[in-house]
């Protein structure tokens, strides 16, 4: 069972979920949007009975102690060393890093940047940002998959998504995730102004995505083929980002929520990645 703790990096103060066995291989996941560190309750589960430590925290924004006010708070150097500082704090490293949505973008980010801290990545759903960044600037159909988060970045977007109950986010969500992880996500993003801090990493986003370099740690990624908001051609595009050992996944009738929606095949490709991953040069 997880338990939740509360971890100093600098002047924030992270919500974390750990779990599974004390000496087991470290992995650290990361949640995307708008979702919490219970995003992961499904894949831990199978990730402790299989001997791994598990590391999830509520990311800058999410948790009530790391949620700063200016949309500059939230640019991919914040939000990574996040991550860095998070792994110093526990004693951690190298260690499997898992990122899902945003949380992938950030775990594409530390990978490149900061690859003596990472044994193997396995990102989910999301492409590198560079590739992605790419995508969305030169394919018309990713442009137009990708057009909802001019919407986010607007300033009346967190009450629109507040609004009737989260009905929208509800909406987003569909029926590919449990209802009492549905409630767990809203009951972090409806507290006072986390829901504009979650919007804040949209609004932080621009110029830094391409910016990423290439990753060249053991690396899998992960991603629905029923996916709306990344196309194909985004997904198979990453392998020209990425110099080490490479695997690209593609789950057939999976969409964006893989986490919750296919804990048990996500779990498989994350073992087995740890399995094969050797420390690079």
């Amino acid at each position: 069972m997880d338990s939740l703790v509360t971890v100093p990096v600098g002047d924030l103060r992270f919500d974390v979920r750990v779990g599974g066995p004390e000496d087991g291989p470290a992995v650290v996941l990361l949640h995307g949007f708008p979702q919490s560190s219970s995003s992961w309750r499904p894949l831990t589960r199978l990730l402790h009975a299989a001997g791994t430590r598990t590391v999830a925290p509520d990311q800058r924004g999410y948790s009530p102690g790391a949620r700063p006010a200016e949309v500059a708070d939230y640019r991919l150097a914040e939000v990574t060393g996040d991550v860095v500082g998070l792994c110093a704090a526990l004693g951690l490293g190298p260690v499997h890093l898992v990122g899902h949505d945003w949380g992938a973008i950030v775990a594409w980010a530390v990978a490149a940047r900061h690859p003596e801290l990472v044994r193997s990545l396995i990102a989910v759903s999301v492409p590198h940002p560079a590739v992605f960044a790419d995508a969305i600037a030169h394919d018309p159909l990713q442009r137009e998959t990708s057009a909802y988060m001019a919407m986010l970045e607007q300033d009346e977007t967190a009450d629109l998504l507040l609004a009737e109950d989260a009905a929208a986010l509800r909406l987003g969500f569909g029926t590919d995730v449990p209802a009492d992880l549905i409630e767990r996500h809203l009951e972090v993003v409806s507290r006072p102004g986390a829901m504009t801090a979650a919007l804040n990493w949209y609004r932080a986003r621009h110029g830094d995505w391409p910016q990423v370099p290439a990753v060249r740690v053991p690396t899998t990624f992960v991603w629905g083929a029923a996916d709306v908001a990344v196309t194909e051609s985004a997904a198979r595009a990453c392998s020209d980002r990425v110099t080490g050992d490479y695997t690209f996944e593609a789950l057939d009738g999976i969409g964006h929520w893989v986490p919750e929606q296919a804990p048990e095949v996500l779990a498989a490709h994350v073992l087995r990645r740890i399995g094969n991953s050797v420390r690079p040069d």
